[in-house]
């Protein structure tokens, strides 16, 4: 598989581990991308094979990937990108036929180019606004040039849920991997 994985997210959760595994704040206008963003990562070449990239995305339970060339973010493959080019099981097909799309289909062929990204020190209601705007399921988080997490619609319902159960919001910390 050419996909690596830089880091692995970690599992959602809200609860505290006795180790201090989340960092927890009340949230305000004034709360920062970077506490609500999701990091590490998982990223991957633009030339993995679709298939590969499936099976990496439902095992890790993420529904959007980052697609790097060396150091550079280049494009957002998400689980709809690709439903969109997978054929129609209405259309008789064999199983090996319906997998052979997925084994000869590069991720560049089928990813989101160019995506729209956030600094980690913008405020949140900055995002909340963006993704009202493009209508996407995420921002890739970038500072000076460099990938540090992501921003999903998960992460704002998770906050927003926290907030209305009067809880501190608390995100994983990251992994070291």
């Amino acid at each position: 598989m050419e996909a690596y994985i830089s880091s692995v997210t970690a599992k959602r959760s809200t609860k505290q581990s006795s180790a201090g595994f989340c960092r927890r704040f009340r949230m305000s206008e004034e709360t920062l991308v970077k506490d609500v963003m999701s990091s590490p990562v998982i990223t991957i070449s633009a030339q993995s094979e679709l298939l590969d990239v499936a099976l990496l995305m439902r095992q890790s339970g993420i529904r959007h990937v980052l697609v790097m060339e060396g150091e550079r973010l280049v494009g957002v493959l998400t689980d709809r990108d690709m439903q969109r080019c997978a054929p129609s099981r209405l259309v008789p097909i064999t199983q090996e036929e319906y997998n052979a799309v997925f084994e000869n289909t590069s991720v560049e062929r089928v990813m989101t180019r160019d995506p729209r990204t956030i600094q980690p020190q913008a405020k949140l209601l900055d995002a909340i606004a963006a993704f009202q705007e493009m209508r996407h399921g995420c921002l890739p988080v970038v500072d000076a040039g460099r990938v540090v997490g992501i921003l999903t619609r998960w992460d704002l319902l998770e906050a927003f849920r926290q907030t209305l159960l009067g809880l501190p919001i608390s995100r994983p910390a990251s992994l070291q991997r």
